[in-house]
């Protein structure tokens, strides 16, 4: 076997593995891997914080499949990694975090920069890997890539940093000898139950996840969806997984979603989900509709059998690939037989579509303050944008955020991308990033662009010199409402305008990000918005577009259950169940 070091050992191991870019920060822990990246033709992409690296790495690996690298210095820099992993790991990403700890003979006597990172990240990763002896540098490497890509999630690798030198004999794999492609339709047997279950349908309705988008099945779905005469709804926050002008899309569900598709899941007697794990938070009832009823059938299609019956019980589990699988489903159906009205189903989905949309604009249509737009004025100019020129959309938490899930449409998948269930502030901007790299390298023109409201835009604001460093014409687009505005919501409903923390300050965002190296604007009008849209799109900078909405229009809170009117004892605080600080 060749002789080589560590080091080598692992770089080669990238190198094989497709591996272009690695992100992080520069630090001393791992630099004779980082001294090898140009003469093995990886880029290393150096951020300002290496959550945005997480980050970035997460959207990178959702538009392109393949999957990310970060690597950073032992202990804090890795610790900085916490909330960037624990997202892809709840988003399903594969993910390779490179992490270098403290030399293996000081372990254990607290020294510089020392932390126990393997224990901190194995609840937030699908493995937490540590190579035990120089010798398996690469072979723990490429366990880790096996795993990520087997397990669809984020994996540590603990690498003591004196471990990158010496002298191994090692011999490097082909990805084939050691990790298989994805595919596989499961258990053949189910899909005659399936079949059956669907056959019986009278109200089907199609829910479209994630591994939809994954697989790239999107077509098989409307093809099945054609056939079953059946709406399709888009899982939470993966508005791409169904394309917008087909007449059977009737929106996505969950919070802020489409209340045309929860009304066609409400009268449903079967659920057809695809690539879905139907996650708890994204099937909670809405607004009044229950749109998951006891009383529905669902079969349900994932990868991964854990997520099968996790939250809703089904009556057909079908564990497999999503693209195998709906392909079965469809050839199977094809063959009995199967004919619907689909024009009775399409008129019903423009019918309840178009009674939503009454709902939305009566709702846009409410006063402002002076100089501020309605954030679902601006939502409906940045959503057109997104949808005509077919651009990538990334979306933070947050009021205006959670809003544009009412708006988002796209023709093609693989251009939603959100911070989903773990909910982090300060995604948006730090995964548009990642997903413009993508479109970088592959030389796609569309453009990229990420909605985040003030609050989380203060989390990411500091990446702009990154986006200017590496050529990154993203779009940020910023919603100045002067507050954390999900928050004072629950301080309006629950706390009687006592409004602790809630206010937010800045000069401007637009002189800020002019000051950074990039185009800034401040608009104020939906005319002016989609000028700025326009010019930005043209000019192929990295613009901040600072848009004034009003902070007094909220939208309704995330979960009404998730908190209750106060009770006060002590008589310094009982004062407080009557009285307000702000109007």
């Amino acid at each position: 076997m060749p002789r080589m070091t560590p080091s080598e050992a692992m770089c080669e191991v990238l190198v094989e593995e497709g591996v272009k870019h690695v992100s992080g920060i520069l630090g001393s822990a791992y630099m004779d891997l980082l001294d090898l990246f140009p003469a093995a033709g990886i880029e290393f992409v150096s951020v300002r914080h290496e959550q945005t690296a997480g980050h970035m790495e997460d959207a990178y690996g959702r538009m392109s499949g393949k999957c990310g690298v970060v690597i950073g210095q032992n202990g804090p820099g890795i610790t900085n990694y916490v909330t960037a992993v624990a997202t892809a790991n709840m988003a399903h990403t594969p993910l390779i975090v490179i992490s270098p700890s403290a030399g293996s003979a000081s372990i254990g006597w607290d020294g510089f920069q020392e932390c126990d990172t393997w224990d901190i990240f194995k609840p937030i990763t699908k493995l937490s890997l540590r190579v035990p002896h120089p010798s398996r540098a690469g072979d723990v490497l490429r366990t880790a890539f096996r795993a990520a890509y087997a397990m669809h999630g984020p994996v540590l690798v603990d690498i003591p940093r004196d471990y990158f030198y010496g002298e191994i004999n090692e011999e490097i794999l082909k990805p084939s000898q050691y990790r298989v492609a994805p595919g596989g339709i499961g258990n053949p047997e189910t899909f005659e139950r399936a079949v059956q279950v669907l056959k019986e349908a009278k109200k089907p309705v199609i829910v479209s996840g994630r591994g939809v988008v994954d697989s790239g099945c999107v077509d098989t779905v409307a093809k099945l969806a054609q056939l079953m005469a059946a709406p399709v709804a888009c899982s939470y926050l993966h508005n791409d997984a169904f394309p917008a002008d087909n007449p059977l899309w009737c929106g996505p569900i969950g919070y802020m979603g489409s209340h045309a598709a929860m009304r066609l899941m409400e009268e449903a007697d079967v659920i057809l989900a695809i690539g879905s794990r139907l996650s708890y938070f994204g099937t909670l009832p809405q607004d009044g509709i229950n749109y998951f009823p006891k009383t529905a059938k669902i079969v349900q299609i994932d990868i991964n059998p854990m997520n099968i019956a996790k939250t809703h019980p089904v009556t057909v589990g079908i564990c497999g690939d999503a693209k195998a699988c709906a392909d079965e489903l469809y050839r199977q159906l094809s063959a009995a037989g199967l004919k619907r009205d689909v024009q009775a189903t399409e008129n019903k989905v423009k019918e309840q579509l178009a009674a939503w949309h009454k709902e939305i604009d009566a709702i846009s249509n409410e006063p402002t303050q002076e100089g501020r737009m309605h954030p679902r004025k601006a939502l409906e100019v940045v959503a057109d944008f997104i949808y005509n020129y077919d651009a990538i959309a990334t979306t933070d938490i947050g009021n205006t955020s959670s809003t544009a899930n009412s708006y988002l449409r796209f023709k093609h998948p693989k251009r939603d991308i959100a911070t989903l269930t773990f909910g982090n502030t300060g995604f948006a901007y730090q995964a548009a990033l990642g997903a413009q790299y993508y479109c970088n390298e592959m030389k796609m023109d569309n453009p990229v662009v990420s909605i985040a409201g003030d609050g989380a835009w203060g989390m990411s604001l500091f990446e702009v010199p990154t986006a200017c460093q590496f050529n990154l014409p993203v779009i940020a687009t910023v919603y100045n409402n002067g507050a954390w505005c999900a928050e004072k919501k629950n301080q309006i409903d629950f706390y009687n305008n006592r409004f602790v923390g809630a206010d937010i300050w800045s000069k401007s965002y637009a002189d800020i990000a002019r000051a950074m190296g990039a185009d800034g604007y401040t608009v104020n009008t939906q005319a002016d918005l989609k000028d700025a849209l326009e010019t930005a799109r043209k000019n192929r900078r990295p613009a901040v577009i600072e848009v004034m909405t009003d902070g007094t229009r909220l939208a309704p809170p995330f979960r009404r259950d998730a908190l209750a009117l106060p009770t006060r004892y002590l008589p310094k605080y009982e004062k407080l169940d009557k009285s307000h600080f702000n109007d």
